[in-house]
């Protein structure tokens, strides 16, 4: 293989600003835009969420599939990129541009289609872009400090597309917001994508089969174990970051900019935290940092329950923040290791499938997100803001604090059985296996 030029981690780790901009508008956004502003009822939002998932079940693995085997002279996973990410933006913006002449049942048809759209777009974005990182960086110091830096830019872009969002609405509306943001996301992710200084000579990769590749995916304990306890992590913070608006109107009885204030406090701990975890884990072993991350962030959930008032609540936030924050300092090089043991193991370089493979484990989310939905349905009575029933303070309180925190004791609980020799800085380029014939 040719020599593979260096890239500068701050040209990648930008990239996720913008991917984050656009599908962290989406998935915070969706169910206030529709359920409370456009009469779609929760258990019309739970079947959307439920679908799909499943729709995510296949796009994953043929997207990962699909670039572990393209060959260009621009490199494996630029070309999805540069494809993708004009796609995504549009879907976006469509998503949140409804056609005028559309009222009741075609409001929700145009919802499920579009979110369908947007999210696998998304899959294909992020299989490619998360794809690059264990190529381009080998070691695990690499990794932690760009890791380190990709996170606050994604925490920048959560505090812009999450926490400022319900002000930019109120003065723009979610359409004009959408396509400001989508044109933000293309501008950024090119950029990206035009430094990333991938494998571009491919004559001596081969190519992976379909066949031995999802056997030796499906058998590796570590991706199952690692797939779940990642699900079972982003359930928790997808559906909180959904149910702040429910958490900020229903039980604290706040307007939109406690909204703000409060995701902004969630996130700039978080930001301020990336950096602490990171040390921990250039002093300590990344496993039992790991662990101890996803232990606090289970923890955090539980004084937002008892808070009735905004600044207790924005006390509560700040260490939500710092457990998030070890959460996603750490999450992705548990992955990268995972792909560096496949690689040393077989020989091939399959970071796509495993890494749409794993963001399929991570939408899994969906599955917990829609049922919460549903209970909040059955149980509470909410069916939508026009329908709020006799407790909504209780249901938001149950979106927010109550769900996730079940869900984070099964992510902690599958964290445990997660083990990787602690040899120090390993890698597969440090390690690598030789490429050759693939066995059937």
């Amino acid at each position: 293989m040719n020599q593979q030029k260096k890239t500068s981690p701050f040209r990648y780790a930008v990239g996720m600003f913008g991917t984050s901009i656009p599908i962290n508008m989406f998935k915070t956004y969706a169910a206030a835009f529709y359920v409370i502003g456009h009469g779609v009822t929760t258990a019309q939002f739970s079947m959307v969420l439920f679908l799909y998932t499943f729709v995510d079940a296949i796009d994953n693995p043929v997207y990962g599939f699909l670039s572990d085997r393209t060959r260009t002279r621009w490199g494996r996973r630029r070309p999805w990129l540069v494809i993708g990410t004009p796609l995504l933006a549009l879907c976006f913006i469509a998503f949140f541009n409804i056609p005028a002449f559309l009222n009741g049942s075609g409001i929700f048809s145009y919802m499920l289609l579009m979110y369908i759209l947007t999210g696998t777009l998304d899959s294909l974005i992020n299989a490619n872009y998360g794809a690059l990182f264990p190529e381009l960086f080998t070691s695990d110091s690499q990794r932690a400090k760009s890791n380190a830096m990709r996170q606050a830019f994604q925490l920048l872009a959560m505090v812009i597309s999450i926490a400022l969002t319900p002000l930019v609405t109120d003065a723009l509306g979610y359409g004009l917001t959408s396509i400001i943001y989508g044109i933000l996301a293309v501008a950024v992710i090119l950029y990206c994508t035009f430094g990333c200084h991938e494998i571009t000579r491919t004559e001596d990769l081969q190519k992976p089969r379909l066949l031995s590749t999802l056997r030796d995916l499906l058998t590796n304990p570590k991706f199952w174990i690692f797939g779940l306890t990642n699900a079972f992590y982003s359930a928790a913070m997808s559906l909180v970051m959904s149910a702040v608006p429910f958490y900020v109107k229903y039980t604290l009885g706040l307007g939109s900019m406690a909204n703000t204030i409060l995701l902004g406090m969630v996130l700039l701990f978080a930001m301020a935290g990336v950096s602490v975890w990171a040390l921990f884990v250039k002093k300590h072993s990344v496993m039992p940092v790991w662990r101890i991350a996803l232990a606090a962030l289970t923890v955090s959930f539980l004084p937002l329950y008892f808070v009735s008032g905004l600044f207790p609540a924005l006390a509560a936030a700040c260490l939500l923040g710092f457990g998030y924050s070890g959460a996603i300092t750490t999450m992705d090089l548990i992955g990268a290791r995972i792909m560096d043991e496949d690689t040393r193991k077989n020989g091939l370089r399959r970071e796509g499938t495993y890494a749409s493979a794993m963001g399929f484990m991570n939408r899994l989310s969906g599955f917990f997100t829609s049922f919460a939905f549903l209970i909040v349905g059955r149980i509470y009575g909410f069916e939508s803001g026009e329908i709020p029933g006799p407790r909504p303070h209780d249901a938001a309180r149950f979106l927010m604090v109550v769900f996730p925190f079940c869900v984070m004791i099964l992510s902690v609980l599958c964290s445990r059985f997660l083990k990787f020799p602690e040899d120090g800085d390993t890698s597969a380029a440090e390690s690598p296996a030789v490429p050759g014939k693939e066995t059937k």
